[in-house]
Protein backbone atom coordinates (compact mmCIF):
# COMPACT_ATOMS: atom_id res chain seq x y z
CA UNK A 1 0.00 0.00 0.00
CA UNK A 2 1.73 3.51 -1.16
CA UNK A 3 1.60 6.38 1.69
CA UNK A 4 0.29 9.40 0.59
CA UNK A 5 1.71 12.68 1.68
CA UNK A 6 0.94 16.49 0.63
CA UNK A 7 -1.70 15.41 -2.46
CA UNK A 8 1.26 13.46 -4.18
CA UNK A 9 1.65 9.93 -4.17
CA UNK A 10 4.91 9.13 -2.80
CA UNK A 11 7.20 6.56 -4.57
CA UNK A 12 7.58 4.69 -1.00
CA UNK A 13 4.97 2.27 0.58
CA UNK A 14 4.12 1.43 3.81
CA UNK A 15 6.44 -1.05 5.07
CA UNK A 16 5.22 -3.60 7.04
CA UNK A 17 6.05 -3.78 11.65
CA UNK A 18 6.57 -6.84 12.53
CA UNK A 19 7.49 -8.68 15.73
CA UNK A 20 10.85 -11.26 15.31
CA UNK A 21 10.68 -14.02 18.11
CA UNK A 22 14.41 -14.63 17.21
CA UNK A 23 15.16 -11.18 18.21
CA UNK A 24 13.13 -10.48 21.03
CA UNK A 25 14.56 -13.85 22.69
CA UNK A 26 18.08 -12.28 22.07
CA UNK A 27 17.34 -8.78 23.54
CA UNK A 28 15.21 -9.94 26.40
CA UNK A 29 12.87 -7.92 24.87
CA UNK A 30 10.09 -7.44 22.79
CA UNK A 31 11.80 -6.11 19.06
CA UNK A 32 9.65 -4.85 16.14
CA UNK A 33 10.85 -4.96 11.72
CA UNK A 34 10.23 -1.91 10.69
CA UNK A 35 10.61 -3.94 7.02
CA UNK A 36 12.20 -1.35 4.45
CA UNK A 37 13.94 -3.55 2.59
CA UNK A 38 10.64 -4.50 1.11
CA UNK A 39 10.40 -1.49 -0.47
CA UNK A 40 9.97 -0.61 -4.30
CA UNK A 41 13.71 0.24 -4.60
CA UNK A 42 14.56 -2.52 -2.14
CA UNK A 43 15.67 0.47 0.75
CA UNK A 44 14.43 3.13 2.74
CA UNK A 45 16.17 5.65 0.40
CA UNK A 46 13.43 5.95 -1.83
CA UNK A 47 11.55 7.89 0.90
CA UNK A 48 13.71 10.55 1.15
CA UNK A 49 15.55 10.62 -2.46
CA UNK A 50 12.17 10.15 -3.92
CA UNK A 51 10.99 13.32 -1.99
CA UNK A 52 13.46 15.13 -3.03
CA UNK A 53 13.15 13.78 -6.54
CA UNK A 54 9.81 14.64 -6.86
CA UNK A 55 10.14 18.20 -6.35
CA UNK A 56 12.86 18.71 -8.18
CA UNK A 57 10.66 17.22 -11.15
CA UNK A 58 8.54 20.12 -10.12
CA UNK A 59 10.87 22.62 -10.63
CA UNK A 60 11.95 21.73 -14.04
CA UNK A 61 15.24 19.51 -13.87
CA UNK A 62 15.50 17.18 -16.84
CA UNK A 63 18.41 14.99 -15.81
CA UNK A 64 19.32 13.18 -12.75
CA UNK A 65 22.23 13.10 -10.90
CA UNK A 66 22.87 10.98 -7.52
CA UNK A 67 24.18 7.20 -6.20
CA UNK A 68 20.81 5.85 -5.31
CA UNK A 69 17.69 7.67 -7.37
CA UNK A 70 17.12 5.35 -10.20
CA UNK A 71 13.75 3.95 -9.08
CA UNK A 72 12.84 7.61 -8.75
CA UNK A 73 14.34 8.56 -11.51
CA UNK A 74 12.23 5.84 -13.85
CA UNK A 75 9.08 6.38 -12.07
CA UNK A 76 9.43 10.11 -12.96
CA UNK A 77 10.15 9.17 -16.75
CA UNK A 78 13.47 11.48 -16.55
CA UNK A 79 16.94 10.05 -17.62
CA UNK A 80 19.28 9.65 -14.62
CA UNK A 81 22.98 9.20 -14.59
CA UNK A 82 24.08 7.37 -11.36
CA UNK A 83 28.14 7.61 -10.39
CA UNK A 84 29.01 4.85 -8.12
CA UNK A 85 32.58 3.88 -6.74
CA UNK A 86 34.36 0.98 -7.98
CA UNK A 87 33.71 -0.09 -4.53
CA UNK A 88 30.18 -0.60 -5.36
CA UNK A 89 30.49 -4.20 -6.96
CA UNK A 90 29.17 -5.44 -10.49
CA UNK A 91 25.58 -6.12 -8.18
CA UNK A 92 24.17 -2.45 -8.19
CA UNK A 93 25.39 -1.58 -11.32
CA UNK A 94 23.32 -4.39 -12.80
CA UNK A 95 20.35 -3.34 -11.19
CA UNK A 96 21.06 0.46 -12.15
CA UNK A 97 21.35 -0.35 -15.68
CA UNK A 98 17.90 -2.81 -15.72
CA UNK A 99 15.73 0.54 -14.37
CA UNK A 100 17.17 2.60 -17.24
CA UNK A 101 19.97 4.45 -15.60
CA UNK A 102 23.52 5.57 -16.98
CA UNK A 103 26.21 3.75 -14.65
CA UNK A 104 29.72 5.67 -14.35
CA UNK A 105 32.05 3.97 -12.26
CA UNK A 106 34.34 6.54 -10.79
CA UNK A 107 36.79 6.71 -7.73
CA UNK A 108 37.18 4.40 -5.01
CA UNK A 109 34.61 5.31 -2.43
CA UNK A 110 31.34 7.05 -2.44
CA UNK A 111 32.95 10.46 -1.72
CA UNK A 112 34.89 10.05 -4.90
CA UNK A 113 31.93 9.62 -6.73
CA UNK A 114 29.87 12.38 -5.71
CA UNK A 115 32.49 14.92 -6.49
CA UNK A 116 31.96 13.35 -10.12
CA UNK A 117 28.35 13.46 -9.94
CA UNK A 118 28.73 17.27 -8.38
CA UNK A 119 30.50 18.09 -11.63
CA UNK A 120 28.37 16.27 -14.22
CA UNK A 121 25.40 18.24 -12.40
CA UNK A 122 27.04 21.52 -14.07
CA UNK A 123 25.32 20.89 -17.06
CA UNK A 124 21.85 23.12 -18.03
CA UNK A 125 18.80 21.12 -16.76
CA UNK A 126 20.92 18.76 -14.87
CA UNK A 127 20.48 18.34 -10.51
CA UNK A 128 22.30 16.51 -8.48
CA UNK A 129 20.37 14.11 -6.00
CA UNK A 130 22.55 14.16 -2.66
CA UNK A 131 21.13 10.78 -1.02
CA UNK A 132 21.99 11.76 2.48
CA UNK A 133 22.56 15.61 3.28
CA UNK A 134 19.53 17.28 2.33
CA UNK A 135 16.55 18.22 4.13
CA UNK A 136 14.03 17.27 1.76
CA UNK A 137 15.56 13.72 2.04
CA UNK A 138 15.12 13.84 5.76
CA UNK A 139 11.57 14.98 5.66
CA UNK A 140 11.15 11.94 3.40
CA UNK A 141 12.19 9.71 5.87
CA UNK A 142 10.84 11.44 9.01
CA UNK A 143 7.76 9.35 7.70
CA UNK A 144 8.78 5.89 8.52
CA UNK A 145 8.64 7.34 12.32
CA UNK A 146 4.94 8.50 11.34
CA UNK A 147 4.14 4.98 10.03
CA UNK A 148 5.72 3.77 13.24
CA UNK A 149 3.07 5.73 15.87
CA UNK A 150 0.35 4.34 13.50
CA UNK A 151 1.56 1.19 13.63
CA UNK A 152 2.46 0.56 17.21
CA UNK A 153 0.29 0.49 20.35
CA UNK A 154 3.20 1.86 22.74
CA UNK A 155 6.32 4.78 22.42
CA UNK A 156 9.25 2.05 21.82
CA UNK A 157 12.08 2.08 24.68
CA UNK A 158 14.59 2.71 21.46
CA UNK A 159 14.94 2.19 17.79
CA UNK A 160 18.11 0.75 16.24
CA UNK A 161 19.71 2.45 13.25
CA UNK A 162 22.26 1.97 10.68
CA UNK A 163 24.27 5.05 10.08
CA UNK A 164 26.13 6.13 6.59
CA UNK A 165 25.43 9.57 6.13
CA UNK A 166 23.18 10.37 8.79
CA UNK A 167 20.74 10.93 6.58
CA UNK A 168 18.03 8.25 7.98
CA UNK A 169 19.28 8.99 11.30
CA UNK A 170 18.37 12.72 10.43
CA UNK A 171 14.59 11.68 9.41
CA UNK A 172 14.39 9.17 12.35
CA UNK A 173 14.73 12.23 14.23
CA UNK A 174 12.64 14.87 12.63
CA UNK A 175 10.09 12.23 12.64
CA UNK A 176 10.37 11.53 16.53
CA UNK A 177 9.75 15.10 17.00
CA UNK A 178 6.92 15.29 14.41
CA UNK A 179 5.22 12.69 16.70
CA UNK A 180 6.33 13.87 19.90
CA UNK A 181 8.49 10.74 20.68
CA UNK A 182 11.88 12.98 21.01
CA UNK A 183 12.57 11.45 24.39
CA UNK A 184 12.72 7.93 22.78
CA UNK A 185 16.97 6.62 22.70
CA UNK A 186 18.36 5.89 18.88
CA UNK A 187 21.14 3.49 18.83
CA UNK A 188 23.26 4.19 16.61
CA UNK A 189 25.30 1.24 14.71
CA UNK A 190 28.41 1.73 12.19
CA UNK A 191 31.15 -1.06 11.17
CA UNK A 192 34.41 -0.47 12.06
CA UNK A 193 36.42 0.93 9.06
CA UNK A 194 32.98 2.90 7.89
CA UNK A 195 32.41 4.96 11.37
CA UNK A 196 32.69 8.58 11.03
CA UNK A 197 29.49 9.15 12.71
CA UNK A 198 31.45 7.64 15.93
CA UNK A 199 34.21 9.84 15.41
CA UNK A 200 32.79 12.86 14.89
CA UNK A 201 30.76 12.14 17.93
CA UNK A 202 34.00 11.44 19.64
CA UNK A 203 35.76 14.23 18.62
CA UNK A 204 32.84 16.88 18.88
CA UNK A 205 32.83 18.01 15.37
CA UNK A 206 32.69 16.44 11.90
CA UNK A 207 35.77 13.83 11.05
CA UNK A 208 37.11 12.95 7.76
CA UNK A 209 38.04 9.15 7.53
CA UNK A 210 41.09 8.37 5.38
CA UNK A 211 39.46 5.66 3.58
CA UNK A 212 36.39 3.37 3.90
CA UNK A 213 37.87 0.19 4.76
CA UNK A 214 34.46 -1.69 5.81
CA UNK A 215 32.78 -4.11 3.55
CA UNK A 216 29.44 -2.29 4.21
CA UNK A 217 30.55 0.11 1.69
CA UNK A 218 26.69 1.69 1.69
CA UNK A 219 27.65 3.05 5.11
CA UNK A 220 31.04 4.17 3.20
CA UNK A 221 30.57 7.85 3.32
CA UNK A 222 34.14 9.33 4.93
CA UNK A 223 32.38 12.22 6.56
CA UNK A 224 28.90 12.34 8.14
CA UNK A 225 26.18 15.03 7.44
CA UNK A 226 26.70 17.91 9.94
CA UNK A 227 22.98 17.65 10.11
CA UNK A 228 23.78 14.02 11.92
CA UNK A 229 26.02 15.66 14.73
CA UNK A 230 23.16 18.01 15.37
CA UNK A 231 20.53 15.32 16.01
CA UNK A 232 22.96 14.18 18.64
CA UNK A 233 22.00 17.43 20.59
CA UNK A 234 18.63 17.09 20.13
CA UNK A 235 18.12 13.17 21.08
CA UNK A 236 19.92 10.75 22.69
CA UNK A 237 21.83 9.07 20.20
CA UNK A 238 24.35 6.21 21.43
CA UNK A 239 26.57 5.23 19.09
CA UNK A 240 27.63 1.14 18.35
CA UNK A 241 30.54 0.12 16.51
CA UNK A 242 30.56 -3.50 15.30
CA UNK A 243 33.27 -5.00 13.52
CA UNK A 244 33.00 -5.96 9.86
CA UNK A 245 32.83 -10.44 10.59
CA UNK A 246 30.06 -9.09 13.53
CA UNK A 247 27.48 -7.48 10.89
CA UNK A 248 28.40 -10.70 8.27
CA UNK A 249 27.44 -12.72 10.72
CA UNK A 250 24.63 -11.15 12.04
CA UNK A 251 22.89 -10.77 7.97
CA UNK A 252 23.63 -14.71 7.95
CA UNK A 253 21.65 -15.26 11.24
CA UNK A 254 19.20 -13.20 10.19
CA UNK A 255 17.98 -15.08 6.94
CA UNK A 256 18.40 -18.02 9.09
CA UNK A 257 16.12 -16.62 11.72
CA UNK A 258 13.69 -14.40 9.38
CA UNK A 259 14.31 -15.85 5.84
CA UNK A 260 15.23 -12.00 4.71
CA UNK A 261 18.34 -11.33 2.81
CA UNK A 262 19.82 -8.18 4.16
CA UNK A 263 23.25 -5.82 3.07
CA UNK A 264 26.41 -5.77 5.25
CA UNK A 265 25.08 -2.11 6.42
CA UNK A 266 22.24 -3.72 7.85
CA UNK A 267 23.99 -6.09 9.25
CA UNK A 268 25.30 -3.47 11.58
CA UNK A 269 22.27 -2.84 14.07
CA UNK A 270 21.39 -6.59 13.82
CA UNK A 271 24.98 -7.29 15.31
CA UNK A 272 24.16 -5.21 17.89
CA UNK A 273 20.85 -6.58 18.85
CA UNK A 274 22.39 -10.38 17.97
CA UNK A 275 25.44 -9.44 20.35
CA UNK A 276 24.18 -8.19 23.88
CA UNK A 277 25.35 -4.91 23.51
CA UNK A 278 21.50 -3.86 24.28
CA UNK A 279 21.69 -5.54 27.23
CA UNK A 280 25.50 -3.94 28.42
CA UNK A 281 24.06 -0.53 27.49
CA UNK A 282 21.25 -1.25 30.01
CA UNK A 283 23.75 -2.12 32.76
CA UNK A 284 25.78 0.96 32.10
CA UNK A 285 22.53 3.27 32.17
CA UNK A 286 22.66 4.58 29.28
CA UNK A 287 19.44 2.55 28.31
CA UNK A 288 16.13 1.95 30.67
CA UNK A 289 15.54 -1.04 32.77
CA UNK A 290 13.31 -2.60 31.81
CA UNK A 291 13.60 -1.14 27.72
CA UNK A 292 9.95 -1.65 26.71
CA UNK A 293 9.82 -2.63 22.95
CA UNK A 294 12.79 -2.24 20.50
CA UNK A 295 12.31 -0.61 16.79
CA UNK A 296 15.26 -2.28 14.24
CA UNK A 297 14.83 -0.23 11.38
CA UNK A 298 16.08 -2.74 8.40
CA UNK A 299 17.34 -0.36 6.16
CA UNK A 300 17.77 -2.95 2.88
CA UNK A 301 18.99 -5.60 0.91
CA UNK A 302 18.62 -4.63 -2.48
CA UNK A 303 22.47 -4.83 -2.98
CA UNK A 304 22.94 -8.43 -1.67
CA UNK A 305 22.71 -12.03 -2.71
CA UNK A 306 23.69 -15.82 -1.86
CA UNK A 307 26.73 -15.29 -3.66
CA UNK A 308 28.13 -12.02 -2.14
CA UNK A 309 27.07 -13.31 1.21
CA UNK A 310 29.64 -16.46 0.36
CA UNK A 311 32.20 -14.06 -0.82
CA UNK A 312 32.03 -11.70 2.16
CA UNK A 313 32.41 -14.27 4.58
CA UNK A 314 35.44 -16.32 2.44
CA UNK A 315 37.00 -12.61 2.50
CA UNK A 316 36.57 -12.19 6.22
CA UNK A 317 37.67 -16.04 7.05
CA UNK A 318 34.36 -16.63 8.33
CA UNK A 319 33.88 -19.96 5.91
Amino acid sequence: MAAQVGGQKPFHVVSPVLESLPLSKAVGTKVFMKLENVQPSGSFKIRGIGHQCQDAARKGCHHFVCSSAAYAARELRLPITVVVPSSSGPTPVRKLQDLGATVEVYGKVWDDANRRAQELAKTEGWVNIHPFDHPLVWEGHSSLVRELKDSLEAKPGAIVVAVGGGGLLAGVVAGLHQVGWQDVPIVAAETLGAHSFHEALKAGRLVTLPDITSVATCLGAKTVAARALECAQECQVISQVVEDTEAVRAVEQFLDDERLLVESACGAPLAVLYSGRLQRLQREGRLPTPLGSVVLVVCGGSNIHMAELRALKSHLGLE
